[in-house]
């Protein structure tokens, strides 16, 4: 038995613990058991072997904090017995980092023993998901909230009235950007949506922000810990007295900052630790129009001097704009609030003014801001998206004060992501945007983007803050590769990088570009250097579509299918093909031309097509961004 300092201690700390505690503990303990045994080669006596042994969990892993330190250190050794032999992580991803994670988590189970299953959610086989029986997800979250593209179908699936998923244990993953409103929610979503519908947590949700190595790590050893410890056999700890497995065995949460959290995973996720994004500031060199005159358009080729700037092909650059000062002084006018007050944001306070200039969203409220607007006014406000300033103006505010309750419900501004159209090695120590000009009509009245709209305006000699965007999914492959870039518009700001790059490495894979505009006069942006690129062979092949330029518009997948046997000649021979430009409708249309090619010129069903191109994405041969 313990000697009686310890004895008390372990009473103390049993007395003090939940159910869901005392069973986290129970696997925990057994971890340590099953790792000693391992170490010693030696049986594992039932009753300690004098009355002096100390409990080594106690002793050195559980922290002064509670019970939800990191789980790594009583991990089992690898090959243990376990009676969970098959998982499945499923990830779904834009730019790559949920997939690294969840292959690195499957590398991680299958080295504990556990037959790991790794797929990406546009592959996951929606049938098999109420036969799951220990499913994992990682998942990140784009633009408004929203799951990756490559998700959606499986999204969707979830909230189909009729499934039901009783035997699964589950655990999720959300990665997300703090900069953004929605933090995370497409994860937060899953793991809501899978418990409603019979799924059991054995691990809360773990919330993650950009910098999510740490966070994302523990809580796959959480993880591990549950289904090393209670997912075993028959009588195995952390298991009910029927043998089933325990619904709330992973219910202590491991926040971000490390700190224990409550213990219902269904009421409290892990909150994130201030983002780890590198800012750089940069000086602007150039700033020209690319569009020639009489050109109804208007892109910016911005030229950034940044020295140590770590980024490759692929990458973006993430640009929090500035609320134009003059809307911020009529605002401020309207609200009757002092200026210089100070108001609490995220962790500091700040001038109301400096609140409105540079970090909350005051341009085109999203709905759900209007109709906290409304209840804070007590107006019935139709739903809508509007200017606060417009709001100000319509439904006034009573004083300063209650403009103080509108700034609270305020969401930050988010950052804009632009593809960087240099390259490192040719054009060391800086970083080159594609910037088109949003323009666009509010009830007859002109507007342009935000951020656009800043960059548009840069003088030679200002400076711009900025964070890399690293886009793992959209990398160059190797240089004998071959590569196929679609890129209408401002699509082709990663491949002006692209071929730049191969340029001056002297890659000796071909490349063949597909480039689109309205018309060739006015609107070919960077002719010179895609010319100058073609004559000295650095690009095999190019083909243009001006769409405007005859009667019939031509768009570029119009020209893919001019080019049809070609192109699927060098798909045969390994080329990569990548595409990037507007999302809606542009990428789908050639996507849908890119099918049909495989079909015609492969002379396959319409489903080997979608085959095709399906392996094409697993091999990493097809990659997209789009906006």
């Amino acid at each position: 038995m313990l000697t009686s300092p310890k004895l008390t201690l372990m009473q103390e700390l049993i007395a003090g613990a939940s159910r869901e505690e005392l069973i986290w503990l129970s696997g925990y303990l057994a971890g340590v058991v099953a790792q000693r045994a391992h170490e010693t080669s030696a049986p594992v006596p039932a009753t300690p072997a004098n009355p002096g042994t100390e409990l080594p969990l106690l002793r050195s892993t559980v922290p002064s904090n509670g019970l939800s330190a990191p789980a790594v250190a009583a991990l089992p050794a690898d090959n243990p017995a376990t009676g969970v032999h098959k998982i499945t992580i499923a990830y779904g991803t834009e730019t790559g980092n949920s997939k690294k994670l969840a292959a690195e988590f499957a590398a991680k189970a299958k080295k504990k023993g556990i037959n790991a299953k790794l797929v990406g959610l546009e592959q996951y086989r929606l049938n098999d998901l109420p036969k799951e029986e220990y499913f994992f997800t990682v998942i990140s979250t784009q633009g408004d909230g929203e799951p990756p593209a490559a998700a959606k179908k499986f999204y969707d699936h979830l909230y189909e009235g009729s499934l039901r998923l009783d035997r699964m244990k589950y655990s999720v993953l959300a990665l997300g950007d703090t900069a953004y409103p929605l933090f995370c929610k497409a994860g937060e979503d899953i793991d809501l949506q899978l418990q409603k519908i019979g799924g059991q947590r054995i691990a809360s949700l773990q919330k993650c922000d950009t910098d999510y190595e740490a966070e994302a790590g523990h809580w796959f050893d959480t993880v591990l810990q549950q289904l090393l410890a209670t997912g075993g056999g028959q009588g195995s700890a952390g298991q009910s007295a029927n043998g089933s497995a325990t619904a709330n065995a992973g219910a202590s949460i491991q926040s971000a900052s490390g700190g224990a959290a409550a213990a219902d995973p269904a009421k409290t996720v892990a909150t994130p630790r201030h983002s780890g994004k590198k800012i750089y500031t940069g000086t602007v060199l150039t700033n020209i129009n690319l569009n020639d005159r009489g050109s109804g358009k208007q892109t910016h080729h911005v030229e950034i001097a940044a020295e140590g700037v770590d980024y490759q092909p692929g990458d973006s650059i993430g640009i929090v704009p500035s609320n134009p000062v003059p809307m911020v002084e009529s605002i401020l006018t309207l609200s009757g609030v002092d200026p210089a007050r100070l108001h609490p944001h995220r962790t500091e306070d700040w001038p109301v003014s400096d609140l409105l200039h540079k970090k909350l969203n005051i341009v085109f409220l999203h709905e759900r801001v209007v109709k906290k607007y409304g209840a804070i006014v007590r107006q019935e406000i139709p739903q809508t998206k509007i200017g606060l300033l417009d709001l100000l103006k319509i439904y006034p505010v009573k004083n300063g004060n209650q403009f103080l309750e509108v700034i609270s419900v305020l969401e930050p501004i988010a950052p804009r992501l632009y593809s960087i159209s240099s390259s490192p090695e040719a054009h060391s120590g800086e970083i080159h945007l594609t910037v088109a000009k949003d323009t666009f009509a509010v009830n007859g009245e002109t507007k342009h983007g935000l951020c656009s709209d800043n960059l548009s305006q840069l003088v030679p000699g200002q400076t711009l803050e900025f964070y890399v965007h690293h886009n793992s999914q959209f990398r160059l492959p190797a240089p004998e590769k071959d590569v196929i870039m679609i890129g209408p518009g401002t699509g082709i700001a990663p491949f002006r990088s692209f071929l730049a790059e191969r340029d001056s490495i002297g890659a000796p894979g071909k490349n063949w570009l597909f480039f689109g505009d309205q018309h060739f006069t006015t609107d070919f942006l960077y002719q010179t250097e895609i010319q100058a690129w073609a004559q000295t062979g650095v690009l095999t092949k190019v083909n243009t579509a001006f769409s405007r330029d005859q009667a019939q518009k031509v768009y570029v997948q119009h020209r893919m299918l001019q080019q049809s046997a070609g192109l699927f000649q060098w798909l045969e021979s390994g080329a990569h093909v990548y595409l990037c430009g507007a999302k809606d409708p542009m990428s789908a249309d050639v996507e849908n031309t890119l099918l049909e090619i495989i079909r015609k010129e492969g002379r396959r069903t319409a489903a080997q097509a979608v085959d095709y191109l399906d392996e094409l994405k697993e091999a990493g041969r097809y990659a997209k961004d789009v906006y």
